[in-house]
């Protein structure tokens, strides 16, 4: 194998395999789950608002069940992991933290973590509360 060969033939191999690829991904199911939740959202404030205070009270009291809460649960990984991913992808553009990009990626799920522990005690509790009814 010629010299010129080896130098590109993994151009790009290792870029797959580490946490930045990893942060890549994630960042990119976030947003989608974001997404598909906003087209949710829509859909529920619509139908409610077209199908009046009866509706808006059934819609809800299936909000309780425990999947929902759950869902709910996904909804705040999904805005913690995405808004803080870009907190740090926006400093980087800035030029802050070029050089220590993974110890900013651990910082910002370090938040994210702490975050999020504090709305799963808050959704179990709530959970525990009603009876964990699923549907």
């Amino acid at each position: 194998m010629s010299a010129k060969h080896r130098e590109t033939a993994n151009v790009g191999a290792g870029n797959w395999k580490g946490l930045g690829m990893w942060a890549w991904i994630l960042f990119r199911v976030a947003g989608v789950v974001l997404v598909f939740y906003l087209f949710a959202h829509i859909g529920v404030i619509s139908s409610a608002r077209l199908g009046g205070h009866h509706t808006m009270n059934t819609i809800f009291k299936t909000f309780d069940k425990t999947l929902f809460v759950l869902l709910d649960l996904l909804l705040v990984w999904a805005v913690l992991f995405h808004g803080l991913n870009g907190v740090r992808i926006v400093l980087m553009d800035l030029g802050i933290g070029i050089t220590r990009h993974k110890a900013m990626f651990w910082a910002c799920m370090a938040v994210a973590v702490v975050c999020f522990a504090f709305f799963a005690y808050s959704a179990l509790n709530f959970i525990a509360d009603k009876g964990g009814a699923w549907l």
